[in-house]
């Protein structure tokens, strides 16, 4: 999946940016996850997989972007990511859900400041409404992270640096 292990067709997501793909060969790939936050769905049965990259936790507190990018955000671009996952064939009950990111990058260990932490309790509180629950997650800390899921097998791969570590 990385470097020479790496096979089939790539699809890049930025911030904002959702995908889903169906089939059994490729990767979605998303970088820079600092205090945004990253999330792989998967169901391997129905080889389905996606991902979103989103930026800020809710839509409501910026609703001119929310109608022109979604995806920016924690709250709606979970439920599109659910949405269009399933309309591609996956059953909720069976997705595997990865998540990376949510890093505090201003250092400030102020609340209020710390947006990676705000994106990761935004996300809690969807996958609670959803019905879902989080199967592994690398989060936290100051350093950004890129995400990639492997559409063979559904691993959800994270590199931190030179660290590479799947989830």
């Amino acid at each position: 999946m990385i470097g020479s292990e790496y096979f089939g067709p790539r699809w890049t997501i930025g911030i904002g940016g959702l995908d889903v793909q169906t089939g059994n060969l490729g990767t979605i790939v998303t970088h820079a996850l600092g205090s945004c936050i990253g999330v792989t769905v998967y169901d391997p049965v129905a080889h389905v997989g996606g991902m979103l990259h989103a930026q800020m936790p809710i839509a409501a507190k910026s609703p001119d972007l929310a109608k022109s990018d979604p995806g920016r955000f924690v709250d709606l671009g979970m439920q599109l990511l659910f949405q269009e996952a399933i309309a591609a064939g996956a059953e909720k009950r069976r997705l595997r859900i990865a998540v990376a990111g949510a890093a505090n990058m201003s250092g400030n260990p102020n609340p209020m400041f710390d947006i990676g932490q705000q994106n990761l309790t935004a996300l809690r509180k969807v996958l609670w409404k959803l019905g879902a629950l989080i199967a592994a997650e690398d989060t936290g800390g100051s350093t950004p992270r890129t995400m990639y899921l492997d559409l063979a097998s559904g691993t959800t791969t994270v590199q931190s640096g030179t660290v590479r570590r799947s989830l």
